[in-house]
């Protein structure tokens, strides 16, 4: 919950397509939102994409979201959907099994 004054987190869920799975994605994601001071999760998804829910203030969701359109070096992105989501209460940013 925030405190007094702070402003409400920004939550957003992001739909990441291209050559994302085996390059290290998900561990390269966690560091960059743990850098920033975010929450959330990052996983795989069986079409090939990678999902990850961030939340956190606004500016270091919106930096989250230009990385994660370069990614780890050897990642390929072509796509990424991103969506407005609910506030989940997570505590740090988590990597979640494939879905």
């Amino acid at each position: 919950m925030p405190e007094r004054g702070d402003p409400q987190p920004a939550a957003r869920l992001l739909r990441i397509h291209g050559k994302v799975q085996r390059v290290w994605y998900r561990a390269s994601a966690q560091t960059e939102a743990t850098r920033l001071g975010l929450r959330g999760w990052v996983r795989n998804r069986l079409d090939g994409s990678v999902e990850a829910l961030v939340i956190g203030a606004l500016p270091a969701v919106e930096a989250f979201i230009g990385w994660a359109h370069e990614g780890p070096p050897q990642a390929r992105v072509t796509r990424i959907d991103v969506g407005a989501a609910d506030d989940e209460a997570t505590d740090g940013f988590e990597q979640r099994p494939t879905a």
